[in-house]
Order: structure tokens, then sequence, then C-alpha cells
């Protein structure tokens, strides 16, 4: 599986917690269609097929690219010393 970008993965969680925000607060269709079109994002980025797991690969998924920056800049400054 292919790893979404750090940013564009961060971009959709943002968008998909404000349509649920926004859907939450006035449901109308639009804010249904929204909710519903950043659902299924999430849900292909992550490779889940609910949005409850789509959460948690998206959490892991951060998690992970984080530990591997945090890795490079070891590597970077072990070399540098």
């Amino acid at each position: 599986m292919l790893l979404p970008a750090e940013k564009e993965l961060r971009t959709v969680l943002a968008r998909f917690a404000e349509a649920r925000f926004r859907h939450d607060l006035q449901p109308t269709g639009r804010s249904s269609r929204e909710l519903e079109d950043t659902s299924y994002t999430l849900c292909v980025m992550t490779g889940t097929q609910s949005v409850d797991q789509a959460l948690v690969a998206a959490d892991a998924l951060l998690e992970r690219l984080r530990a591997d920056r945090d890795g490079a800049s070891a590597s970077i400054q072990i070399l540098a010393a």
C-alpha cells in the first residue's frame, strides 16, 4: 500500500473534522454530501472501509511518519558529529 503524504492526510483529516462538526451542528443536504465525500476520501487514503477504522489508521500512519522523520533527524545528527 502506498502511504499518503503527511500534508495531504492532515488536510483530509481537517476537512473531515470540519464537515463532521458542520453536519452535527446544522445538518443539511450539502453538509451531508461534504461529510460523505470526506469520509470516503479518508477511507481510500487509509485503505479502510469505515470512518472509525480510517481514523485509527490515520493516527497510526501519522505516528509512523513522525517516527520516520525523527529517525532521519537522528541519523543526520550522527553523521554530522
